[in-house]
This record gives C-alpha cells, sequence and structure tokens, in this order.
C-alpha cells in the first residue's frame, strides 16, 4: 500500500531559503517526491543530496500535483506564481494544489487565489510558526485557510513538515493570522530583551535569569528557543530585523484598515527600525538585546554556559 506522502508528486518554490531549504529537505527526507526551484540555484543545490530533484524554472513545477511556495515578499508571491514563467502560466499543466507559506499581503494573496481560480487551482494559504531549527525538530506549526477539500489532501505533507496545523476557514483568513503572530513575535522579543538586560543590569547573569523565565508560566517554546543566541550573543540569522519589521508593516496596515489601536506594535517597529539603522540587516533579530544594553550603558559579554534550546 503507497505511503501517504507518495501520492503525489511535489513542487518547492523557494527552496534556497533558510526555511524553504528545511522544508523541503525534511519532505524529501520522510520518502515525499520533491522537485525544487530557487531564483539562486546554488542555494538549492544540496538538496539534491536529499533525493529532491532541480528544476530551472517554476513553470518546470506546473505539472506537480501540490506546489509549495516560500518567498521573502509579496511581489515574490506574483512573480514566481503569475510573472514569466510562473506556475500558473503554463498553456497545458497546473498544479492541483497551490499552497503559500510565506508572509505576504491580505491583498497580493488574494490576487493569485482570484488567478489560481480562473485555472482551477485550490490555493491554501499556509503561513508558519518556527524557523530552521524548529522545522528539523519538527515542531513547526501552520495556520492555514482556504478550500476544505484542498486542505485535507495536503494534510499528510503539512503533518510530515511539523507538529501540526489549525484550518481557519476560507480565504486570506490565515494571512490574518500569520501577521497578528508576527507582530506578537516583535512585542515578545523587545520585552524579553528589556527584562533580560534589567536582571543583568541588576546583577543577574543572563543564563540563571532566563533559566528561571523559561521554567516558570511566563516561559514559552520561543523564549526557550531564543535563549542560547542571547546568552552566547551568537546572532547567527533565523530571521532578520528587515523582515521583521516587514511583518510589522503588515500588522500596522492591518489595524489602520480595520479601525484597531496598536500602540506597543508602533513603538516596537521604531525600535526595530533603529536596528536596521545601526546596520543590522543581516544578523538575527534578537540582536535587539544589543540595541537594549547599549541603551542601557551596559557592556554585554558572552556567557560559556549550555542552554537548554528545547528542540529536542
Amino acid at each position: 500500500m503507497p505511503s501517504a506522502l507518495t501520492q503525489h508528486k511535489i513542487g518547492w518554490i523557494g527552496a534556497g531559503g533558510r526555511m524553504g531549504y528545511a522544508m523541503a529537505e525534511r519532505l524529501a527526507k520522510a520518502g515525499a517526491d520533491v522537485a525544487v526551484w530557487n531564483r539562486t540555484r546554488a542555494k538549492a543545490e544540496p538538496l539534491t543530496k536529499s533525493g529532491c530533484a532541480m528544476v530551472e524554472s517554476p513553470i518546470d513545477l506546473a505539472a506537480c500535483d501540490i506546489v509549495f511556495v516560500t518567498v521573502a515578499a509579496s511581489d515574490d508571491l506574483k512573480q514566481v506564481t503569475l510573472g514569466p514563467k510562473g506556475v500558473l502560466t503554463h498553456s497545458r499543466h497546473r498544479p492541483k494544489i497551490l499552497i503559500d507559506s510565506s508572509t505576504v499581503s491580505e491583498e497580493s494573496s488574494a490576487a493569485v487565489r482570484a488567478a489560481a481560480a480562473e485555472h482551477g487551482v485550490k490555493m491554501l494559504a499556509a503561513p508558519v510558526s518556527g524557523n530552521a531549527k524548529v522545522v528539523k525538530a519538527g515542531k513547526l506549526t501552520f495556520v492555514v485557510s482556504g478550500p476544505r477539500a484542498a486542505y485535507d489532501a495536503a494534510l499528510p505533507y503539512l503533518n510530515a513538515l511539523g507538529q501540526g496545523s489549525s484550518y481557519v476557514g476560507e480565504g486570506e483568513l490565515a494571512r490574518m493570522v500569520k501577521i497578528c503572530h508576527n507582530v506578537f513575535l516583535g512585542a515578545v522579543i523587545q520585552s524579553l530583551v528589556e527584562v533580560t538586560v534589567l536582571a543583568e543590569k541588576g546583577g543577574v547573569p543572563r543564563h540563571a535569569f532566563l533559566d528561571f523565565i523559561n521554567k516558570s508560566v511566563m516561559g514559552s517554546t520561543f523564549t526557550r528557543y531564543k535563549s542560547p543566541s542571547l546568552v552566547r550573543l551568537d546572532f547567527t540569522p533565523t530571521f532578520t530585523p528587515p523582515l521583521l519589521k516587514k511583518d510589522l508593516d503588515l500588522g500596522l496596515d492591518a489595524a489602520d484598515k480595520t479601525g484597531v489601536a496598536m500602540p506597543l506594535t508602533a513603538l516596537a517597529r521604531e525600535i526595530v527600525q533603529s536596528l536596521i539603522g545601526r546596520g543590522h540587516v543581516e544578523d538575527d533579530f534578537a540582536t535587539l538585546l544589543l540595541l537594549q544594553a547599549d541603551a542601557s550603558g551596559l557592556k554585554l559579554v558572552k556567557e560559556d554556559v549550555e542552554v537548554d534550546d528545547g528542540l529536542h
């Protein structure tokens, strides 16, 4: 009897990014038939060692049953789907289901969804919570909206990529959930670095303070897996300040349209902009710790302590 992961041919657009690479690799290692494309081919080529096939352009994935998209921005989503050699532009073949796991605006997602529907393609908005390390640990989660039948068909692949998904309804509802999620991320990281600097300036080692937070009712998957980077001052990027700023901007735009006051988000956005202005564009967004320490007159030193990231 065939595995649930071998019933469809899978395509992946944007397989060279940190998230796309980890997700495509995990799916291939789980036994799925995966073909991948990335704008910079060299970034995705190592996936062939995990069994993925490489293609030359998004249109070459048009004959796949299900195509995932993980790109950086709204314009990128339109380009790889509707632009020259986009996956929806083939004259004869188109995927049955298009799954976009990028963080993009509701407007751009709706435009692609409408174009997909004209060609009989069902589209799911399926943004994620987590980073590449979370993917490798099997703890990625999805929020999904779109046709229920398409969600049911895609569920085995979503489950193989992480620890579950939340179906929230039709249309673009998942986009709103993801925007709210990342706005919350911005507020939480800023709060976390503020109290961490306060504790350290009051004499408490960072690792000891974060150990307590992670064991307390205020601890979370996020505070646990961010703790090692805050303790060791290791800012290898998982999510950069410009990407966080983009999501905060999306949140503020949504708030403006819906008439919701978001003063904390507006302040967090300006703090992230200050971080970017200092040149932290390729580091992890946890470099907000450096900005907070500098503003507080605290010189940070790496703590050589083993810290559990909770991803085992």
